[in-house]
């Protein structure tokens, strides 16, 4: 044995402790120290599970992207709708929108951060537009892709549209996403640019 086993209440009040201290101190003056002294741990107990804060940070909000679900509602449209709207509101979260803009923020000279996110965050999430895809095509609402890396590829750019959106219009342009702004971007989606009929 190397070490003790990790223990998942232990983690769970570590990373709770994390997001708490990052909401009120930020990015800059969070330690590694102060999380364990919220969390009442050991620093050395940190230090087993994540290497630095920029790991703490992305595990800490990862697992609230991993508290968003798609619940059948009863048509494509009104799936995606109802993913967006989830994703605007957790990113409405003052723990969420700091830590994810701190961890893009420091990612942008730290490969090995902009991997963690991609591991932890966004190909987790990528199970969301999986899952919404098997079930529109059950429906017969999306055809069956035969080739695997081209369903593999327009999966991702699924994401890429959608996650892009949101992120851009909540973090970035800081605008509302209410109901009226996710069924017209679902219906830009669905039917494409040319198909959108002006109001």
């Amino acid at each position: 044995r190397t070490g003790r086993p990790r223990r998942a209440d232990a983690d769970a009040a570590i990373l709770e402790a994390t997001r708490d201290a990052l909401v009120e101190l930020g990015w800059s003056k969070l330690t590694m120290g102060d999380v364990a002294t919220r969390a009442k741990v050991a620093k050395t107990t940190l230090y087993r599970r994540w290497t630095n804060k920029s790991e703490l940070v992305v595990d800490a909000v990862a697992l609230l992207f991993d508290e968003l679900t798609l619940p059948d509602r009863g048509s494509l449209a009104a799936d995606v709708e109802s993913v967006v709207l989830q994703f605007a509101a957790l990113l409405e979260r003052p723990e969420t929108k700091t830590a994810l803009m701190a961890v893009v923020a420091e990612s942008t000279h730290d490969a090995a951060l902009r991997t963690r996110i991609r591991s932890s965050i966004v190909d987790r999430q990528k199970r969301l537009v999986l899952e919404g895809r098997t079930r529109a095509q059950a429906r017969g609402e999306l055809p069956t892709e035969s080739d695997p890396a081209t369903a593999a590829r327009t999966s991702d750019l699924i994401f890429d549209v959608i996650a892009g959106a949101v992120v851009h219009r909540a973090l970035v342009s800081s605008e509302p996403i209410d109901e009226a702004w996710a069924r017209d971007f679902t219906q830009l989606i669905l039917v494409g640019l040319t198909a959108v009929a002006p109001a």
